[in-house]
């Protein structure tokens, strides 16, 4: 069976790659491209089974209850959600008239990047410091990147579940904020540099032993698997769905 596609943001360098991995896909149809100023209403839609968002954090959560209230299952590849925003959808999907109705948001599509949190969400438990640094384009409009908050939550998760405390740090004043981000008592570090496309590090250390954990996304290609992916499956997972990782067998 075809599965009908609708792209929001077609016009952007994530969405037009979006396009034309659907297009190339034999079980999927591209039915719709919209990007600003298109309204999100069924009628616009092409007849969309699934509608794709890779547009910006400003407008990505309207974006998603209006697709939700025009009848199509949603994948979201655009970052910048935070625990409300999540909540929000949430509660959108229990009302009666989104019965049934199905979203997925990945803060990251690459395979390597969705195995690579796991591995660090692993590690950590058994580690007495970790740190992640994100590496991106500096068209990138959010930082730190939705992929570093969701590996530094699955960090500080899994150290909590351990009975770990803080991790050590003696460092009392830092009146530039060189220690970066602090995400659940884990530090962040984002680089915006020219000739990157979308990487991340994360860094664990023992006395006397240090493991690296590296992802690295050099052309939007790698994404399009783990896109195409959830395309195919978000409609097996009634309500809210985040991370690829619910649709890997990890």
């Amino acid at each position: 069976m075809t599965t009908r596609v609708a792209v929001v943001g077609a016009a952007g360098r994530m969405g037009s790659t979006v396009c034309q991995a659907v297009e190339a896909a034999g079980d999927l149809e591209l039915v719709a491209r919209l990007d600003v100023g298109d309204p999100l209403h069924a009628a616009h839609l092409g007849g969309a089974d699934v509608a794709v968002d890779f547009t910006v954090p400003a407008t990505a959560e309207a974006n998603v209850h209006a697709l939700i209230d025009a009848g199509v299952d949603v994948v979201v590849g655009t970052t910048g959600w935070t625990e409300a925003s999540y909540g929000r959808v949430h509660e959108h999907l229990g009302r009666p008239g989104a019965a049934g109705r199905c979203v997925l948001i990945a803060p990251n599509f690459a395979l390597s990047a969705v195995l690579a949190m796991g591995f660090a969400a692993r590690a950590a438990r058994y580690f007495e410091s970790a740190e992640v640094i994100e590496l991106h384009h500096p068209a990138k409009v959010d930082a730190p990147s939705g992929t570093a908050v969701a590996t530094a939550q699955g960090i500080a998760a899994a150290r909590a579940a351990a009975g770990l405390g803080a991790m050590p740090d003696a460092t009392a004043a830092d009146p530039h904020g060189a220690r970066g981000a602090v995400i659940d008592g884990v530090h962040v570090h984002a680089v915006r540099l020219r000739g990157l496309t979308a990487h991340e590090e994360v860094v664990l250390g023992n006395p006397g032993e240090q493991l690296t954990i590296r992802t690295d996304s050099f052309d939007r290609s790698s994404f399009m698997p783990g896109v195409l992916l959830a395309v195919r499956q978000v409609g097996s997972r009634p309500g809210l769905t985040v991370g690829l990782e619910a649709l890997l067998d990890l």
